[in-house]
């Protein structure tokens, strides 16, 4: 069953448009759907999205709007999505309009993440755009009276025997309403037009030119302004605040208090700011007082119980002749988002009860899901629209303030309540990267070769997003009736949480991985890029790097005698090309690292080359350049594989030699940049990026792919230039003189 409604549409910021659609009557438009008995199998999203106009509609002014579950977060994304559907559906790239995350509107894609936008949106919307071409070409030859095969299109008009029709002219009996066969053929990469070529991407000039296009940015009429009070630490419960003076403020409108959640809202932001301060100091909490610290963080991880996955057991035969063994452990700190721009969200309750969200998040649907159970309203009495925000590549506060809003907001229907984090806010309580311990030991023969490979992983969850599970919402857990955080899970292996990359990309005669997965958690933990995939490529890489060393190899040629996969010894040896490895000439407090990872084991293929200098008195650790060659599969948007690249390699070095989270048995003491510090601009090397493009192999994600071979090669580059490998991370100043001094 379906209704005619009439929605406005948040696009690009302020700007908005009334589109009519025929929706069903639930919000959640796009469900699950069997699969077709008849066709090839769909491919990406289409799976579970089959009808064409759940995609794609012909509008009116020669318009053509796509709809994706996919999100933008500065990787370009929906440039690319753009490209292919200009290309499949042989129309003008300038005529499609983009909607993007609006749950009312949108097929579900689930959440923008894993680098997998490319894998299954691309694929679903280059074979929709094939569907939907064909379609009216079908209709066009029945109009024209023609054979569809004399046919031909170019931006929308179809022409044949002398006559012509237009897409808009054939869409009016809605013909795109139809599931999609998967039997429409795709175009070969010679007769794409944009994909494959550098697209100006759509996001930019707005950005460039301070266009209202982040959601931070945005101030609809009659807005007021929100802050919610945070616990001083996890656990805290809130005793007692002064409402009753905060609510005589100037400008305040209503302070609310439910079980620890205090919030106030505001007619002006500094008011709210002002307003909330007054409650944070009138507030009288209940702390605990015990839990580890950073600093013995690593121990509590190895002293938790644990639930043991056995990733990889392929013991090594009886009768290899191990000559030695060697051993080393590898920590990773807890990391930030650091997202520069705090949390925002702006919530509206509506004249019809719905709740309207407009929201950063990366998981619009689910984070519908959770928001509408914590309300206690049904799913389609909350609707998320994403708007861009400042980016981050995981789970930070968007979802958080995204529930922050719609509890303030339900206080005051009619009205949208814009509740913006504050620096301290993002800091403490955003979810961390987790704290992992990783255990490596080797067996190699006399020559130092690799027999036996045995890898052990301890860790906490990477993944408590919403999920649709209001536990998962940080407000949700501080209500007098709070939601239970659910336990977290692994997520699947081996390549979904913390054994992401786990297993090395080398063959070994013995080859296990285990990870000792922990319930509990030291610091609140959930996504950030790449999972453990950073930690892991960095400690297996840093590893490999140091047999070499005993070995007295080449590091290029060690790791080529393990690596079976062409692509992958294509972008290790291209890397070394790049670097000009075999010309490279020693200098005193200079150093030399190279490592790779398939991201995932089945994603983006990359390696990365770091030259870097060590100042022994100061300790300090500058990178003076960094290469890398990546095979990413066929490449829609050269320009931006190249940013994600470039991208990946700067944020690792940041994380290699700078950030971890500091916090004690009361709280997180990182609060700022000082407690933070990051990579500063002066700091970026110089950075040389080459693609190995694959026209007709299948699209594979690159936003994540650098992260681990960038801090490995940079790790092997400080082991060149000192002769002492560091096993934890960041390698500050101060690690750095400990570590010559021993």
């Amino acid at each position: 069953m379906t209704m005619n409604v009439s929605r406005r549409v948040l696009l690009k910021g302020t700007a908005a448009i009334t589109v009519a659609f025929a929706l069903p009557l639930e919000a959640d438009a796009q469900r699950a759907r069997p699969e077709a008995p008849a066709g090839p199998p769909l491919p990406g999203n289409l799976r579970t999205n089959r009808k064409v106009s759940a995609w794609l509609r012909i509008e009116d002014g020669g318009k053509v709007r796509l709809l994706v579950g996919k999100v933008e977060i500065g990787q370009g994304i929906l440039t690319a999505l753009q490209q292919l559907c200009a290309d499949h559906l042989d129309v003008d790239f300038n005529r499609i309009v983009i909607t993007s995350g609006d749950t009312f509107l949108v097929p579900n894609e689930g959440t923008t993440a894993g680098s997998l936008s490319m894998q299954g949106s691309a694929t679903a919307v280059r074979q929709a755009s094939a569907e939907a071409r064909e379609i009216l070409l079908h209709l066009a030859a029945e109009k024209l009276g023609a054979k569809r095969e004399d046919l031909s299109v170019s931006d929308g008009r179809i022409s044949g025997g002398g006559k012509s029709v237009t897409y808009w002219e054939l869409a009016s009996s809605n013909p795109l309403d139809v599931e999609a066969t998967g039997k429409a053929a795709l175009k070969p990469r010679a007769q794409l037009k944009y994909a494959g070529k550098s697209i100006p991407r759509i996001d930019i000039p707005a950005k460039m030119t301070g266009g209202a296009i982040f959601l931070q940015d945005l101030r609809p009429d009659g807005m007021l302004h929100g802050r919610v009070v945070r616990t001083p630490a996890y656990e805290a419960r809130l005793l007692n605040a002064d409402l009753a003076s905060v609510e005589k403020m100037p400008g305040v409108v209503k302070v609310l208090r439910d079980g620890s959640f205090l919030g106030v809202i505001a007619a002006r932001e500094e008011q709210a700011i002002a307003a909330a301060e007054a409650l944070r100091k009138s507030a009288q909490w209940d702390v605990p007082k015990d839990g580890p610290t950073q600093d013995t963080v690593y121990d509590w991880l190895l002293q938790q119980k644990t639930k043991d996955l056995f990733i990889k057991n392929e013991p090594l035969k009886e009768g290899a002749q191990v000559a030695r063994t060697v051993e080393a452990n590898f920590r990773r700190p807890y990391h930030m988002h650091g997202s520069i721009g705090p949390s925002c969200a702006i919530a509206t309750l509506g004249s019809d009860g719905v709740m309207t969200v407009q929201t950063h998040s990366q998981s619009v649907f689910e984070t519908r899901t959770a928001i509408a159970k914590m309300l206690g309203v049904e799913n389609n009495k909350v609707r998320c629209q994403h708007v861009q925000g400042s980016g981050c590549y995981g789970h930070n506060g968007a979802d958080d303030v995204a529930a922050d809003a719609a509890l303030l907001a339900r206080a005051m229907p009619g009205r949208p309540v814009r509740v913006q984090w504050m620096r301290h806010d993002e800091h403490k309580w955003e979810p961390y990267g987790s704290a992992m311990v990783i255990k490596v030991k080797a067996g190699v023969d006399a020559n130092g070769g690799i027999l036996d490979w045995n890898y052990e992983i301890w860790s906490t969850s990477h993944g408590t997003r919403p999920n649709s599970d209001a536990g998962n919402l940080l407000p949700a857990r501080a209500l007098e009736k709070p939601f239970a955080m659910p336990v977290p899970v692994n997520g699947g292996g081996p390549n979904y949480a913390a054994d992401r990359n786990g297993i090395a990309a080398y063959d070994f005669a013995g080859h296990k991985v285990t990870t000792h997965f922990i319930e509990t958690f030291a610091a609140r933990a959930s996504a950030l890029r790449g999972l453990g995939a950073w930690a892991n490529v960095v400690a297996i890489e840093s590893f490999i790097d140091e047999l070499t060393v005993m070995a007295k190899a080449d590091p290029v040629e060690y790791r080529l005698r393990y690596l079976k996969d062409q692509r992958a010894r294509d972008v290790l040896q291209k890397t070394a090309d790049m670097f000009g490895w075999s010309k490279w000439e020693k200098r005193p407090a200079r150093g030399r690292g190279i490592a790779y990872a398939r991201y995932k084991n089945l994603a983006t293929y990359t390696a990365v080359a770091i030259e870097a200098e060590v100042d022994r008195a100061s300790g300090n650790v500058r990178v003076l350049r960094a290469v890398s060659a990546n095979d990413a599969g066929e490449i829609v948007s050269p320009d931006g594989v190249r940013n994600q690249i470039e991208g990946g390699i700067v944020q690792s070095i940041s994380w290699t030699l700078k950030e971890a989270v500091r916090f004690g048995p009361s709280g997180v003491r990182s609060e700022d940049w000082n407690s933070y510090p990051i990579l500063t601009f002066s700091e970026v090397p110089a950075i040389e990026i080459e693609l190995i493009d694959r026209p007709g192999a299948p699209y594979l994600g690159a936003g994540e792919a650098s992260q681990g071979p960038a801090g490995a090669a940079l790790a092997n580059a400080v082991r060149d230039a000192t002769g002492v490998r560091y096993y934890e991370t960041p390698f500050t100043p101060a690690r750095i003189k400990a570590g010559l001094s021993t």
